[in-house]
């Protein structure tokens, strides 16, 4: 490979410069981001990378020079008391443990070294500078120096306090931290400015920055935004040691901290919590890209210092990011195992979130249209956790000549003409004997409910092809030698497959009633229905009525299930499947706890701090307690965490008691 003159390296770092610069304005200051995430990301590192190799190329206004971008004309200048860094960052355990030691080595000390993190939240960062007490001035980050003065929009936001609690506050305080936009806000944000025909936001980030950029200060507060305060900025009068003591600073003084800081002793324990965060942090109702790692100790943060802005004794720990942009090729249909047409996206492989995504998920012909995407745009893609991608909305303009995605008229399987019933979104091809109805049960049943091993939705399409598995009995009768007559399969994987399938017979009852197929029956509903009854006879002969009783059913659903266990032929499904040693009746984990809270329903909704949401649920159900998912006159309490979104609000409108987490705590202590 030749080697790079002076010339090509200088013509190389002004491109670079230029481009960074221009990707840097547009999030920033417009806040209408041309690229994703990760190609900045890639621009930046070149950036860097080359002006480590060729030092005396470095300009004082390189984009490495300075934290962000310059602050909008739309506000007023101001100065920053001190100024606001930014974090370099690291991406892997490798980089983290090189940090570490770079940190010793400059530290120069046996004294130990402990670790304050904290997510890294994606919204924008501000200071509030506060006058013997009282919140006088609020500004962006800005270039770092200078930031934008957003104070009449900032007083809007109630989690930041006007005045500071207690007594003798400092003359002169700035506390630094970061606002953002809760997912719930931000999904039905989106849905509002769809409905308005106004170009949507693409992620929470540029939608807490939109808000709070706004002239009209009743628009920002018309917007859910919060804020988690993170440390401090100039302050008088304040003898604090550590990081971890400037938090519990502010909590006691009424700023609003994230209950997830953590103090670690070592180096080993960061990495091991950075890797947890990445798993869990689609618990959370706002968008988190990181961990921010800092030295907890002030007096070794002051020996380690700061280069060009950037102290050294801070790191984000950064994650892949989870939108990205691509093109929609084409919006494919599926029909469901209910009949009902499930459109989705086939796209442009893209990465997001460190996984090829080439497919996502799509509601129905009105969200498509709601949102108004269509073939051949380049689309907003979103991935939280391990879910199928979803598609926010278009990227830009529409691509020339595209046009608003319409549903078939006739079934794409059997032809039969598409119905939309009156109330329903879903388009349904009306056909009982619609192909669709067997192979995506089957396909559903052997991927969801008894989720057997080694036999998935290619193997169900060949067997359902050839005619051997027509039926989930038919499944139950297949044999060894019938697979080992297909291409692919010996002794071992035949036999391997056979036994799966005789393994899956064990399938807990709520499981099985999930795999019927019966119409409006979910996950909860089923374990609801199981757990009430108790057996599929009971059930069968249970009346509209008495199906009503169960929790989370209403008249319509009852009826619909009704119907489906008077069908001659669903009860003959029934009694085939029980013949071949399926169950039903429901095992022990499936009936409810006696306890203190036996008859009692509780929803839980919201983030809470001293528990995941699966921690208070089996805390509750270990006392008795149903835990549904949506709020009814039959709800005993809501419990509600931080941001607890539209089931708070159903909960105030029906008079349900609101319940916060030392409620909670009450209620699992007995």
């Amino acid at each position: 490979m030749a080697t790079r003159t002076q010339k090509d390296v200088q013509k190389r770092l002004d491109e670079l410069r230029e481009e960074v610069n221009h990707h840097l304005y547009r999030y920033h200051v417009l806040d209408e981001p041309e690229v994703s995430d990760a190609e900045y990301d890639r621009l930046y590192d070149e950036l860097t990378s080359l002006e480590e190799e060729h030092p005396d190329l470095i300009t004082p206004d390189s984009p490495t020079q300075r934290v962000g971008a310059p602050p909008s004309e739309r506000f007023q200048k101001v100065e920053h008391l001190t100024p606001m860094g930014s974090l370099e960052k690291v991406t892997d355990d490798e980089s983290l443990f090189k940090w570490a030691e770079d940190v010793r080595k400059r530290l120069d000390s046996d004294e130990p070294v402990a670790y304050v993190i904290e997510p890294k939240i994606d919204g924008l960062a501000v200071s509030l500078t506060y006058e013997d007490g009282l919140l006088t001035r609020g500004a962006t980050r800005g270039d770092g120096i200078q930031g934008e003065d957003v104070t009449v929009n900032l007083k809007t936001i109630k989690a930041i306090p006007l005045r500071m609690q207690g007594d003798g506050p400092p003359a002169v305080l700035e506390v630094r931290g970061e606002v953002y936009l809760p997912l719930s806000g931000f999904r039905e944000l989106n849905e509002r400015i769809a409905e308005l025909g106004q170009k949507l936001a693409p992620n929470p980030r540029n939608a807490a920055a939109g808000s709070l950029r706004q002239k009209d200060s009743s628009i920002t507060a018309s917007r859910p935004l919060s804020i988690w305060v993170y440390g401090l900025g100039a302050h008088e009068g304040l003898q604090l040691s550590s990081h971890w003591e400037e938090l519990e600073w502010l909590r006691e003084h009424g700023f609003r901290t994230n209950p997830f800081a953590e103090r670690l002793e070592s180096i080993e324990e960061v990495a091991k919590r950075c890797r947890d965060w990445e798993r869990g942090r689609t618990e959370l109702d706002y968008e988190i890209d990181g961990i921010v790692i800092k030295v907890d100790s002030l007096e070794q943060q002051a020996i380690l210092g700061a280069l060009h802005s950037r102290p050294r004794w801070a790191r984000a720990f950064k994650w892949a990011p989870m939108t990205a942009q691509t093109k929609l090729l084409k919006i494919a249909i599926r029909v469901g195992r209910t009949g009902a047409l499930n459109p989705w996206a086939m796209l442009e492989p893209v990465q997001v979130g460190g996984v090829t995504v080439s497919k996502a998920t799509l509601h129905n012909e009105e969200d498509i249209n709601r949102k108004d995407i269509r073939e051949g745009d380049v689309v907003i893609i979103q991935r939280a956790g391990d879910v199928i991608p979803q598609i926010v909305g278009p990227a830009g303009p529409h691509a020339k000549g595209t046009k608003p995605f319409r549903m078939p008229k006739k079934c794409p399987l059997c032809g039969a003409n598409i119905v939309k019933p009156k109330g329903e979104a879903m388009h349904r091809c009306p056909n009982r004997a619609c192909p669709s109805r067997g192979l995506e049960t089957l396909i559903n049943w052997v991927q969801g409910p008894a989720d057997i091993e080694g036999v998935g939705e290619q193997l169900m399409r060949r067997l359902w092809e050839l005619e051997l598995v027509r039926s989930l009995p038919d499944l139950y009768r297949l044999s060894k030698e019938q697979l080992l007559e297909l291409d692919g399969f010996q002794e071992k994987s035949a036999s391997n497959a056979i036994d799966a399938i005789e393994h899956s017979k064990r399938t807990p009852f709520s499981r099985v009633l999930l795999g019927l197929n019966i119409p409006d029956v979910g996950w909860v509903t089923a374990q609801n229905l199981a757990r009430h009854f108790g057996s599929g006879d009971r059930l069968a002969q249970a009346s509209q009525e008495e199906i009503q009783d169960v929790e989370g059913i209403g008249p319509e659903r009852a009826e619909a299930i009704a119907e489906w266990f008077s069908d001659k032929d669903n009860l003959r499904l029934v009694e085939e499947l029980k013949g071949l040693g399926l169950r039903f009746e429901a095992g022990p984990e499936e009936r409810p706890v006696e306890g203190p809270l036996t008859g009692s329903t509780y929803v839980i909704t919201g983030t809470l701090e001293g528990f995941s949401r699966d921690e208070a649920r089996k805390g509750l159900e270990a006392k008795g307690a149903r835990v549904a998912d949506s709020v009814s006159k039959k709800t005993t309490g809501v419990i509600a965490g931080e941001s607890p979104g539209s089931k708070l609000a159903k909960a105030e409108q029906l008079g349900v008691a609101v319940l916060d987490e030392a409620a909670l705590k009450g209620l699992l202590r007995g």
